[in-house]
């Protein structure tokens, strides 16, 4: 598929053609370092407790801005 094509898409279509191509990756063949194994067993630790907090997309983008 030509990427002329794939701007023909709806987003819908995008999307789904997005979610074939996610699936499609063997997860076990993605070589992740001993530090971002560490990180991410971190991550799921601290959600399992409910220690995360989550923000919308238009808050940190709103955070990002006002860095600036």
């Amino acid at each position: 598929m030509s990427i002329q094509e794939i701007q023909s898409l709806s987003n819908a279509e995008k999307i789904l053609l997005v979610e074939q191509i996610w699936d499609s990756i063997d997860k076990n063949a993605i070589n992740l370092s001993v530090a971002q194994k560490k990180e991410l067993d971190k991550r799921l630790e601290q959600h399992a407790k409910g220690e995360t907090k989550f923000r919308s997309w238009d808050e940190v983008k709103k955070r990002l801005h006002n860095r600036g």
